[in-house]
């Protein structure tokens, strides 16, 4: 009978000190809190957990939250893209200082880019007094909630593609241009390929980070009801009135849907690795 192997051979020890730690770590800090956050879900009855997620208030946040964030991760593949592919190519002056910007999302406290992306974007700031006279208004708009979902996605996109692009061999390019093929047939054949998983990946991760999103939305969004008013809000307002069974619910029906879509993403993940994952 055939004994089947737990894991791999590894001329290092410690695999099962080091995996009991993982799955001793990952429960405790992933698995339980998402377990309690169901059981408490569960302390509702049908009728008013259905009451909950299925009222126009809720309705309305959970599209305004998740079209924003689809929108604003689709957004940030392309110019993320762009920007990684810019920066490992070529050679400028203050390029340096360029990708440094680009890491600027990630050390800036959200409250602090929601407060000045307002500044900016109000009828009265510097960007917004161009729009105004148009009669375009941007913040307190789910216009505005997209622009601070781009602002802090954007370096997950750039970060993941620009390892990928930095590894990867200019002499397939080459190849592919002495063998007659144009411009646009090598990017789109022999560059893009190896590139989409981790376009992938950066979609997912500016996505999860978006749809999360609090601290940069709620200035710059008004909080307006059936408006500009996004899910981790309203779970914030059922926290106030400490109906923490009511938030759990909300918060439950968000992390069901992020799991599935993220689970899509996965997939198509894997399909691509397997696919172009060697290029």
């Amino acid at each position: 009978m055939t004994r089947i192997r737990f894991r791999e051979a590894n001329i290092l020890p410690g695999f099962r000190l080091t995996f009991g730690f993982t799955l001793f770590y990952l429960s405790l800090i992933v698995l339980i809190p998402i377990v309690g956050l169901y059981i408490k879900t569960f302390e509702l009855d049908w009728s008013r957990f259905s009451a909950i997620v299925s009222g126009p208030r809720f309705m309305a946040a959970l599209k305004l939250s998740f079209g924003t964030s689809l929108l604003a991760a689709l957004f940030n593949v392309v110019i993320g893209v762009a920007i990684a592919w810019v920066l490992v190519r070529y050679r400028f002056f203050g390029q340096r200082l360029l990708d440094a910007i680009v890491d600027l999302p990630f050390a800036l406290p959200t409250a602090v880019a929601g407060i000045a992306l307002t500044a900016l974007y109000v009828p009265q700031g510097w960007l917004g007094g161009l729009f105004a006279p148009l009669g375009v208004t941007i913040a307190y708009t789910p216009i505005g909630i997209w622009i601070a979902l781009v602002f802090i996605g954007l370096p997950f996109v750039v970060r993941t593609v620009q390892p990928v692009l930095e590894d990867f061999n200019r002499e397939v390019e080459e190849a592919a241009a002495t063998l007659g093929a144009s411009r646009r047939a090598t990017i789109l054949r022999v560059v893009l390929p190896p590139l989409v998983p981790a376009i992938l990946t950066g979609f997912a991760l500016a996505f999860a980070r978006a749809v999360a999103e609090y601290g940069s939305d709620i200035f710059i969004a008004g909080n307006i009801p059936r408006k500009t008013e996004i899910l981790p809000l309203l779970i914030v307002f059922r926290l106030e009135e400490r109906d923490y069974a009511a938030a759990a619910a909300i918060a439950s029906v968000m992390l069901t849907i992020s799991f599935v879509i993220l689970l899509l993403i996965n997939l198509v993940q894997v399909w691509s690795y397997r696919r172009f994952g060697n290029g």
